[in-house]
């Protein structure tokens, strides 16, 4: 006979979460149709979710039924939010009840079953099981749902056409993780490759989401979706926090983290390779240092080690490493290394201390308003006062303004020009007179210039200043027309 129902149903039941939710696979009590056949019974279904006895039953909040095309209308209901128990941590469980309504029901004895186990049948419990119970007569009750109660569930009417009509429950697990790549904290050394493992557990199963604690991936992406995460070439900028997230849906989402520790040698940074101090003065040498372990830091000059005096106070704030010189001597001038030591490496680099000035920087427009002179002016920066300038100018074509990295003079009296990349500077910098070198080298009155000669022309620091910034200016005279100049100058 054929029944007036669907003879698949399908439940849905989430467990250890603070929300629950179930599925009707057909319709509703009230949406059966309704055909009376006196002396053939008629059975209709109806499954329902309640909260464990621990906390308050609620009703259902909302319901909204959908259409499945196999199993007919689909019934929601979305239980009422809430912790139960005394500790907010602990979770609620839910209960399934799938239960079977039988109309003229006389002598017929109904069954539930599992697969071939029987359940129950009548009145009478079979399965050893504790959890499970027959209510109100018709009603399989399964009390505190775990996965393993996922399946089919029988309910059949014992007759000579026996009939029966399937509950299929699934039970929604929260996610859960399992597992993370050693415990949730890595070292590796610099140069290795890294795998970022992340297993996690639910119903359905969890997606695997990656994202870096403050920062991006190395990959420069956001986050990135799979258990296994891959970093290739390890250096500490790909060190810091991972975190692994899995979601499915059901409840909260499931965190943990790994911390990424990446062992490398020393790496050292200089704030600034020279540094410009005078006799009196103090000075401030800078290194930056980096490196896992934390390694050791030593100053040096040339090969002696400076070691803490009243004049000499080294201070390191993380990665900032200073030696600070105090009322500066001549002596104290030249190379010194700041070395970084751990187990992995040893690590070299040189401050410059001088007492020379520093490079000077044009401050004259590069364009003449005469046609055979040009005003130069510039100015340099100097603890020391400046003896002497020594200027170089010449005459230039286009080729060598494209690869010249100096100031350009334009006698041509037109706006400032471009020449490939670069652009007539006003203030461009010039390195400094190297004193050292520099002995009579000075202009040959009977030498025979070409165009492209540099000529040279010293000029003295008049009048003597102590101010820490001083500058001067000169006219340059017997220029060609329309032409373009660069130039240099040295201080000592």
């Amino acid at each position: 006979m054929e029944l007036p129902f669907p003879k698949y149903r399908q439940f849905v039941v989430v467990t250890e979460d603070t929300r629950w939710r179930g599925y009707n696979g057909g319709p509703s009590l009230t949406e059966l149709p309704w055909h009376p056949r006196r002396n053939n019974p008629s059975v209709s279904a109806l499954a329902t979710l309640r909260e464990s006895s621990a906390g308050s039953p609620r009703g259902p909040k909302n319901i909204s039924s959908d259409s499945d095309p196999k199993n007919g209308p689909l019934t929601t209901i979305q239980g009422a939010d809430g912790l139960v128990g005394p500790d907010a941590n602990e979770t609620a469980r839910a209960h399934v009840d799938t239960q079977c309504r039988i109309n003229f029901a006389c002598s017929y004895v109904l069954a539930w079953k599992r697969g071939i186990a029987i359940l129950t049948a009548g009145s009478v419990k079979v399965t050893p099981d504790p959890r499970v119970r027959l209510v109100n007569g018709y009603t399989l009750q399964i009390r505190d749902a775990v996965p393993q109660d996922a399946g089919d569930y029988i309910c059949q009417i014992a007759m000579l056409d026996p009939r029966e009509i399937t509950h299929h429950v699934e039970i929604l697990v929260p996610p859960k993780i399992t597992h993370v790549t050693s415990g949730g904290h890595l070292q590796v050394r610099k140069g290795s490759p890294v795998r970022l493992e992340c297993s996690a557990t639910g119903n359905p199963m969890p997606n695997i989401t990656w994202t870096r604690k403050n920062n991006l991936l190395p990959n420069g992406e956001e986050q990135f979706t799979n258990p296994v995460y891959v970093i290739e070439n390890m250096d500490r900028h790909k060190g810091g926090t991972y975190i692994c997230t899995a979601n499915n849906g059901v409840g909260q989402v499931a965190t943990s983290q790994i911390i990424l520790h990446v062992l490398y040698p020393p790496e050292i940074s200089v704030e600034n390779p020279i540094v410009y101090s005078g006799e009196g003065q103090e000075a401030m040498l800078v290194c930056i240092v980096h490196g896992e372990s934390q390694p050791e830091v030593l100053w040096h000059k040339d090969t002696m080690q400076i070691d803490q005096t009243e004049r000499h106070v080294i201070e390191n704030r993380g990665a900032r490493h200073t030696l600070i010189i105090r009322k500066v001597h001549a002596q104290d001038f030249g190379n010194y290394s700041c070395i970084a030591d751990n187990q992995l490496g040893k690590t070299r680099k040189t401050v410059t201390l001088t007492g020379k000035p520093k490079t000077a920087v044009f401050r004259s427009v590069p364009n003449s308003q005469w046609k055979d002179k040009y005003n130069i002016s510039w100015i340099v920066d100097s603890h020391s006062p400046i003896e002497e300038y020594k200027l170089y100018y010449r005459q230039v074509d286009g080729d060598t303004l494209q690869a010249h990295d100096g100031i350009f003079l334009d006698n041509r009296k037109t706006q400032p020009s471009y020449m490939g990349d670069n652009m007539l500077d006003y203030n461009r910098k010039i390195s400094s007179y190297d004193s050292y070198s520099y002995n009579n080298g000075y202009h040959n009155l009977h030498h025979k210039w070409s165009k492209t000669d540099w000529r040279d022309i010293v000029l003295p620091a008049f009048p003597y200043s102590h101010h820490y910034t001083q500058g001067i200016s000169y006219l340059i005279r017997g220029l060609e027309p329309d032409q373009q100049y660069e130039a240099r100058v040295q201080s000592r």
